[in-house]
């Protein structure tokens, strides 16, 4: 036994230090993949400095920092093209390009600390905020390719941000001391995303490789398939259930960090920490997209999204749509039109909705000016589903490969539109329209696309015509509050998670509603009672869906409404997606939000169910 047991180590020890070796690979890869991006991000920051500070700061010192940058910017643009030219094999020499690539990391993050300490005492008002929103946002740009190494990520912050922050209070002003805490508060929570982002990448990058080595397997051991395969289904099971798990456990902190950036600016008026908290929102729905992306390709490859198809009218969904994007169009400046909303449909209603939701958040991505346009039409027994933009198109070579996992279309050749976008929009993982295909395949549905680069693009899914209508909504034709009150409004909200319940309460406060909470299901259960014998009832439930014991609060709803014998308005907050919970919302008429909600959202949703107009 123990010669077996000695033999079985022998074998698993070289297939561990390979694992090790691919794993770093994959990371000094993906890093030099990065530095092209990285560069134009220090370009672009390069660029709003000097334009803020031409004329404000000596010449002299202009030059001295335009020189330093320069220099930075060719050494890494050397280091890439020396890696892009070697044949690194052993891990050492792959060791040898990861220290090279993290010098210059450290490198520019040194000359931003400077920058920082060197030019904020000199600005007013206005540079002061341009220098700190870019110096924040270089520090969470390199989240995704420094969560791997923490020591690496801390040392960056730590040259990048932590200078700003000193050099803010050594102004000796309570205003001072004030912006610097909030600014190591916004350090410290971004090093606690990038702890939870660097755990999943990990997992995510060792199921990878995993699956890599069981698909070898089945190649070169056809009598072990059978074992193999079914090792390969517990692997894809695994790798979903852990995504859900993080991506419901990633949200709470997400969502929590939102509401109490939105009660900040609710608290303090100050222009700086109002342009603070619009970044920070911004990097919330940017990571948020980020999980959900993720989870989704994930739940689909593994068999974990079934078809339920049904008559359904396309006006419903159409509804939907408008109710989310069309902030975010107006935001840009866009036009967002829907189309067709009369025809029905029969397919599965809720797979339709993505399928349509990611092209329109593509679209509106996508587009600097101009129209979105969703449109159905009748073609003889079927619907055409159509979702046009007026963004950068995208080239013929390149349509064949869009649908590809992680593929991401290059900058096209007129940049004239292109170079509008800002870069957070222009990247991505590049699983948006992977998703949007599985999902048609899984449909049957046919799906097409045509586009012309710099006139935009049309994507098209054709269903089946659908044959019984069901009674239509009522138009959500309410506007987002800017100003939204909630003055002598009851809301009861029930919240397990303490950080989102104290969010939530901060944020709902500063809109002056009324609020009683509760940590569980029980608790609210037991406040029910006496409220409705003292005849006090709410105007408005809030209510997270995973609460104590196996409860929901669906549960909650149902009581609450049972004992007042009204339907009170619900929304139902959940960290999970594609779960199957938009059936029941339609059908116990609630509404519901995925963590993490920005507040705009969340005012949004409010002043719909509770009818409220815009301020």
């Amino acid at each position: 036994m123990e010669v077996t047991a000695d033999a079985s180590l022998a074998l698993t020890e070289p297939q561990n230090a390979d694992r090790r070796l691919a794993s770093l690979v994959e990371e000094v890869r993906g890093a030099f993949d990065y530095l092209p991006a990285s560069l134009a991000g220090n370009i672009a920051g390069m660029g709003v400095i000097a334009m803020l500070f031409w004329g404000v700061m000596s010449a002299r010192v202009m030059t001295l920092w335009l020189v330093a940058f320069a220099l930075m910017l060719l050494t890494r643009v050397v280091l890439g093209q020396r890696f892009k030219r070697s044949q690194p094999v052993t891990q050492p020499q792959w060791k040898l390009w990861q220290r090279a690539w993290n010098l210059g990391t450290l490198s520019s993050a040194a000359l931003w600390g400077a920058t920082a300490w060197v030019f904020y005492p000199g600005g007013q008002s206005i540079q002061q905020i341009g220098l700190i929103i870019t110096i924040y946002t270089l520090s969470v740009a390199v989240v995704p390719v420094l969560a791997t190494q923490p020591t690496v990520f801390l040392a960056f912050g730590a040259l990048c941000f932590l200078p700003l922050a000193a050099r803010i209070a050594s102004e000796g002003t309570t205003y001072g001391y004030e912006l610097a805490g909030i600014l190591v508060l916004v350090f410290a929570l971004t090093t606690v995303l990038a702890r939870s982002y660097r755990q999943a990448l990990r997992r995510a990058i060792d199921l990878k490789l995993r699956g890599d080595s069981l698909t070898a397997q089945l190649q070169v051991e056809k009598l072990a398939a059978e074992a193999a395969r079914g090792e390969a289904e517990v692997a894809n099971r695994a790798k979903t259930q852990f995504f859900t798990a993080a991506s419901h456990d990633l949200r709470q902190p997400l969502h929590a960090m939102g509401l109490f950036a939105e009660a900040l600016r609710q608290k303090n008026h100050d222009t700086a920490v109002a342009h603070l908290v619009n970044s920070i929102n911004e990097s919330v729905d940017v990571l948020e997209g980020l999980f959900s992306e993720l989870l989704d390709i994930s739940r689909i490859d593994s068999g974990g999204v079934e078809v339920h198809s049904a008559h359904f009218a396309v006006g419903d969904i159409l509804r939907k749509l408008r109710l989310h994007f069309e902030p975010v169009a107006f935001e840009k400046g866009l036009a967002l039109r829907l189309r067709g909303g009369q025809h029905m449909a029969h397919a599965d209603p809720l797979l339709v909705e993505r399928i349509l939701r990611n092209l329109v958040s593509n679209a509106i991505r996508y587009t600097v000016d101009g129209t979105v346009l969703v449109s159905c039409r009748r073609r003889g027994d079927s619907v055409l589903l159509q979702v046009w933009d007026s963004g950068v198109g995208i080239s013929q070579e390149q349509q064949a490969r869009v649908f590809e996992e992680f593929y991401q279309v290059p900058e096209a050749k007129d940049k004239a539109k292109a170079q509008k976008l800002a870069a957070h929009e222009r990247k991505g993982l590049g699983l948006g329209l992977a998703i949007v295909k599985r999902l048609a395949d899984l449909l049957h549905a046919p799906f097409t696309l045509q586009s012309q680069l710099g006139r935009g693009s049309v994507f098209s899914l054709v269903l089946p015509l659908g044959k019984a209508a069901r009674p239509s909504m009522p138009s959500l034709g309410i506007k987002s509050p800017l100003n939204l009150t909630l003055q002598n409004r009851l809301i009861v909200v029930v919240e397990d998670e303490p950080a989102v319940l104290a969010g939530l309460e901060a944020v709902l406060k500063s809109w002056d509603a009324t609020l009683v909470t509760f940590a569980s299901a029980t608790a609210c259960m037991d406040w029910l009672q006496s409220a409705a014998a003292a005849g006090v009832q709410p105007d408005l439930l809030i209510v997270d869906f995973r609460l104590e014991e196996g409860r929901t609060g669906v549960e909650v709803i149902s009581s609450v409404r049972a004992r007042y014998k009204q339907k009170i308005p619900a929304i139902v907050v959940t960290g999970s997606t594609m779960t199957g919970h938009e059936q029941e919302a339609q059908d116990l008429d609630f509404h519901l939000l995925i963590k993490p909600v920005v507040p705009n959202k969340l005012r949004a949703m409010i002043a719909f169910k509770l009818g409220v107009k815009a301020g």
